[in-house]
């Protein structure tokens, strides 16, 4: 019986476990720190023997396959002594990979992936299609090809968890576009951050597809070094026409496929703003449904949790959860769409950032800015100055960032947390930044 090691005990890492238990493998999970106990609970009512708060080198180097959840770095000890021994290190979705048979549309980007995940998902569950909704978003991928049965799969698939997939073949692949995001974890290099997105094309054939954005420079610089043989399907705002693609024409959104096409109405949206016509044309491309089904849906969709999600308007001034926005592409968007002044909640742990392009915006659109995280250098540095040292102030709790935004807030304004950094200094994720932004709100 072969043996099977699986690092981290969360989402990813517990639903892999499940997958290699119910396929027969002898299976162990180790984390680092401390397993949640639902978590936990899930291991034992699987029987599968589990470790926390550190890791046992006996019982770990002597796996046949390592099974590493995304937010693992490959730079950490134990990573480092499997590969010196050359025992294979797999991410989840390679691993599950292995034993879905299902159709599987997946999607990447630096920006707007979970977006166009959903919109993905939610048109083709109102087409009827049986179809699961995985990856880096909802329930772990391996645990639904252990527990359940789907014809298709929506996939949002990280970078981290792209850097073990070897032989994963999606049907559809989707970039949604890149932008320096996560440098950290790539040597501080984009290439290497613009290779691994690219990884979701690597095992692409001819009659697989793949859709991108032919308005974002990186995406097709790196494009056009490389040979993918599967069917090319471009979305733009620029192009004015396309045989094969969407593109804007008027007031429409035109999505050609084959002898296919249809058209949506901008008014009839559901989501606005710039970003969300691309992700409105990419989930349009890739979901192959009848046209009304289409137009339909995407009238009907409703905003994603911590993606621009409205909370309450208090005294006339608009509270908004942009919490998922972790990178500068996105709270760009974020600070783009916004047509009132803005208060703006920004900061947490920098990536990387460079906040140069931010600064037409902060200048043109910003009233205050309130940071919220643990070291707020670089955002001081990059905008203090455009908006005046007393429309500038750091907090250490979303309490306090919401109490101090509402005093500089005035009627017909918005305050904005799109953080435009990751959320670890301070919270366990972005999920819980948003929650407890929303909790301060509603305490106003």
């Amino acid at each position: 019986m072969s043996r099977i090691v699986v690092l981290g005990g969360g989402e990813s890492g517990v639903g892999a476990a499940v997958l290699a238990k119910v396929k027969g493998f002898d299976v162990f999970l180790s984390d680092n720190g401390t397993i949640e106990g639902h978590f936990a609970d899930d291991l034992r009512k699987w029987e599968i023997p589990f470790e926390q708060g550190g890791h046992s080198e006996e019982l770990i180097l002597n796996a046949d396959e390592v099974i590493k959840s995304p937010g693992i770095p490959s730079t950490v000890p134990m990573v480092r002594k499997l590969e010196a021994q050359g025992t294979p290190i797999l991410s989840e979705i390679e691993f599950a990979g292995r034993y879905d048979s299902a159709k599987k549309i997946c999607i990447t980007g630096s920006n707007g992936k979970t977006t166009t995940t959903s919109l993905i998902y939610y048109l083709l569950k109102n087409a009827g299609l049986n179809v699961g909704l995985g990856g880096n978003i909802g329930k772990s991928y391996a645990y639904q090809v252990a527990t359940e049965h789907y014809d298709y799969y929506v996939l949002e698939i990280s970078s981290f968890q792209l850097d073990n997939c070897y032989e994963f073949h999606p049907d559809i692949a989707i970039i949604t576009n890149i932008s320096p995001d996560h440098l950290d974890r790539y040597d501080y290099q984009l290439e290497n951050y613009v290779k691994s997105k690219f990884r979701i094309t690597q095992n692409l054939n001819p009659e697989d597809c793949f859709i991108f954005d032919s308005d974002d420079s990186i995406t097709i610089d790196h494009l056009n070094k490389i040979i993918i043989s599967a069917k090319k399907l471009p979305f733009t705002q620029k192009e004015p026409y396309l045989e094969q693609g969407a593109f804007l024409k008027d007031d429409k959104i035109v999505v050609r496929v084959d002898n296919e096409e249809c058209n949506v109405y901008l008014k009839e949206l559901a989501l606005g703003g710039k970003h969300n016509i691309y992700n409105s044309m990419a989930a349009a491309l890739a979901s192959g449904i009848d046209n009304q089904v289409i137009r339909e849906s995407l009238a009907t969709f409703q905003p994603i949790e911590h993606r621009l999600e409205p909370v309450l308007s208090i005294k006339d001034v608009l509270y908004i959860n942009d919490s998922k926005a972790t990178n500068v592409d996105a709270a760009w968007y974020a600070l783009e769409c916004q047509t009132r002044p803005v208060v703006w909640i920004v900061g947490g742990k920098d990536k990387g950032n460079d906040y140069e392009v931010l600064k037409p915006l902060v200048k043109d659109k910003v009233r205050a800015i309130v940071c919220l995280g643990v070291d707020n250098s670089k955002i001081r540095e990059a905008f203090e100055d455009l908006v005046g040292k007393d429309n500038f102030v750091e907090t250490r709790s979303a309490e306090d960032a919401v109490l101090e935004s509402s005093k500089f807030a005035q009627s017909g304004d918005v305050v904005l947390l799109s953080p435009c950094c990751a959320s670890f200094d301070l919270f366990h994720n972005m999920e819980e930044r948003g929650e407890k932004f929303k909790e301060a709100v509603r305490r106003l």
